[in-house]
């Protein structure tokens, strides 16, 4: 998401291999447009939204995002009203009680008080990264990311990426990957290799009980232990259903 002209299309096309829209002047993109972005050995869905402005913000966005598991605000910093663009954007969003918010959405709701807890129990919170577009066209790309978040009072972690075939793509995917917290486990069968190429993607403080429902649903309940590796204390040790799994282990279940 972002202000008209900010490069969403562009950055959602070389990530994801979509034909979004792509035009020199504003508005170009109207509907959701879905793209797959491969990293690594799991797919994350990016779906390059219309623009958001003071004047303009699709009726149907709360909706969208309800569905959504975290955010890019994407931001051109050689724009001279990005600070102005970027105060709109946040705005509009929170009239239609949408959050972006720099940490894991757990923390957010810890610092609300009970009646704001209360007030915000639809609300949507979104853990989003800033992308800087066309980065290669700034003087002093740094002095300048800093001056537009204290400016804009955007404390969000930050990517940086240029429109320039040779700067190379973005990296949005691991940082993606860390905001979300995916965590991708890999099972096996008893006295066979484990299954090493699909993972079962989980998130943060996710356990065995868990990767079992994904495994067999209808046999979850009947699940005895696990055999663990990867963040084990030794390869194989022996869990129950309520360890909580980390990134990259690999879980035997035993029914």
């Amino acid at each position: 998401m972002g202000p008209p002209n900010s490069g969403k299309s562009s950055l959602h096309a070389r990530l994801t291999g979509s034909h979004a829209a792509v035009g020199p002047y504003p508005f170009t993109t109207k509907h959701p447009l879905p793209g797959m972005l491969p990293h690594q050995d799991i797919h994350f869905q990016l779906v390059d939204l219309p623009p958001i402005s003071a004047d303009f913000l699709e009726p149907w966005m709360f909706n969208t995002l309800q569905n959504a598991h975290g955010a890019l605000l994407v931001m051109d910093l050689g724009d001279p009203d990005c600070v102005e663009h970027a105060t709109a954007v946040r705005s509009r969003l929170r009239e239609k009680r949408v959050h972006l918010l720099a940490g894991p959405v757990g923390a957010a709701l810890l610092a609300l008080s009970d009646d704001e807890a209360l007030e915000e129990t639809f609300a949507v919170r979104l853990p989003t990264l800033l992308v800087v577009t066309k980065v290669d066209l700034l003087e002093n790309a740094a002095a300048e990311i800093e001056a537009f978040r204290q400016l804009a009072e955007v404390e969000l972690p930050t990517l940086c990426c240029s429109p320039s075939p040779a700067r190379g793509s973005p990296r949005s995917a691991p940082g993606s990957s860390t905001m979300l917290g995916v965590v991708r486990v890999y099972t096996k069968v008893p006295g066979h290799a484990a299954e090493a190429t699909t993972p079962y993607t989980l998130h943060q403080h996710e356990t065995v009980l868990d990767v079992a429902r994904m495994v067999h649903r209808g046999r979850a309940a009947e699940l005895k232990f696990a055999r663990l590796w990867g963040s084990s204390e030794f390869d194989g040790q022996q869990v129950g259903a309520d360890h909580m799994v980390k990134d990259g282990d690999i879980v035997e279940l035993h029914w």
